[in-house]
């Protein structure tokens, strides 16, 4: 989409006959204080009041106000979900990051001294890892851990890595 939408989710498919979205997603948080959503169709951004979410299975099932019935919805299936990054980010706890905030700040150790610039954020079922790409040499996987990255600056643009052995 633009910038300032991100994706919150995916429509994976209907349930029951009122046009009701299976969406799966990575942020319940985010995702059961929706009120407005926006699809993207055929390069066209399509805004949808959100009427009810309930959870079920490891999927949000979210009534839009203007989806009534499963010929409705299905044009909008395997499509994603965005919302403004401003909401996004009021949603967020104090120890939370948009990944796309985390890529390209730079990573230090304690002693300020200059690892590399994160390059990428995997999310796995554990903790998320920052890859890091130093100026030289092969990428470096830090698990994504309040113990290991004790300090996320997102306005001063780095991050604080506790070196441990095996792993920098």
């Amino acid at each position: 989409m633009h910038n300032n939408f991100i994706s919150i989710g995916k429509i994976l498919n209907f349930h029951g006959i009122l046009g009701i979205a299976k969406v799966g997603y990575s942020n319940s948080d985010t995702i059961k204080n929706l009120t407005k959503v926006y699809i993207k169709k055929d390069g066209k951004k399509f805004e949808f009041t959100v009427e009810s979410i309930k959870f079920h299975k490891k999927a949000a099932l979210i009534k839009f106000k203007e989806i009534n019935s499963i010929d409705e919805l299905l044009p909008y299936k395997g499509l994603n979900i965005y919302i403004d990054k401003e909401t996004a980010q009021k949603s967020l706890s104090d120890d939370e990051f948009l990944i796309e905030d985390l890529i390209g700040l730079n990573a230090f150790d304690n002693n300020e001294d200059l690892i590399g610039i994160i390059s990428d954020v995997k999310t796995s079922s554990g903790n998320d890892i920052l890859c890091i790409k130093p100026k030289e040499g092969n990428e470096i996987l830090i698990p994504f851990a309040k113990e290991l990255v004790p300090i996320v600056d997102i306005k001063g643009k780095k991050v604080i890595i506790k070196p441990i052995e095996g792993l920098l």
